[in-house]
């Protein structure tokens, strides 16, 4: 159905958009750091990159994320995708925008990840909330880094997070696997209509049932959390992705 290789020298911006969640600040203030080589993407989280949106997530955040889709209300209206706190407002109106929302199939992606204790990498799909009740998250997989044992292990995290949709029930799991972070692995999960089951390098690690059935964009970042440790200031947070693929 879908595969991106990156192998261009510039982003696909019919299918991607370079900004993490916009319509809450602006799409200046939320574009993503990144490039492009060695036919991966690496969004990345450099030192002078400053905080994402503070005026509206106190908590310190930084963050590189690109997203399949987009969409929002008008300025002032509650209407948009996963907002940061309750009541949040949309600051800037987004035009709707469907690059890639599949609503079923095998979806697979290849990457590696450079974090601290303070960092994250995920990918993980939402509803692009046209209707409040399109919210549901499938999260393919989020990675802390103060979860990993580099060379050792690492907690995979995978599951369901309802949101606003009254159809899907919270079920999420944080799996330990003996696989390093800093390695390429494929991530990947087998959506039907009747569950989700999430594999890592093609082994199955969990299933969950009645995962929503209408289209998801893919949302792909990485985190960096400036509060919670002063371990890791000089490492760059990165998350590089070779491909991602999507089979009917």
């Amino acid at each position: 159905m879908f595969e991106d290789h990156f192998d261009e020298p510039e982003l696909n911006l019919a299918v991607w958009l370079p900004h993490y969640l916009p319509a809450w600040g602006s799409l200046a203030e939320t574009a993503a750091t990144y490039d492009i080589h060695d036919s991966c993407l690496h969004l990345r989280i450099p030192a002078d990159k400053g905080r994402w949106l503070p005026e509206v997530h106190p908590a310190p955040l930084r963050v590189s994320g690109i997203q399949s889709g987009n969409f929002s209300g008008p300025v002032g209206s509650t209407i948009g995708q996963q907002p940061p706190n309750d009541g949040a407002v949309v600051r800037q109106a987004q035009q709707t925008f469907w690059g890639f929302t599949p609503d079923h199939g095998y979806l697979e992606m290849r990457a590696r990840g450079v974090v601290s204790p303070r960092s994250m990498v995920a990918w993980w799909m939402v509803g692009l909330e046209d209707s409040p009740e399109r919210s549901a998250e499938i999260c393919v997989t989020e990675m802390f880094g103060d979860a990993v044992e580099p060379g050792v292990s690492t907690a995979v995290g995978r599951g369901l997070h309802p949101f606003r949709d009254p159809a899907v029930a919270e079920d999420f799991e944080a799996v330990r696997l003996p696989i390093d972070l800093g390695d390429f692995h494929t991530y990947a999960v087998d959506w039907t209509a009747d569950q989700v089951e999430f594999f890592v390098d093609g082994n199955p690690i969990g299933r969950c049932a009645r995962p929503p059935s209408y289209p998801m964009q893919m949302m792909i970042a990485v985190f960096d959390f400036p509060d919670r440790s002063s371990v890791g200031d000089t490492v760059v947070p990165e998350l590089v992705v070779d491909y991602l693929r999507c089979y009917d």
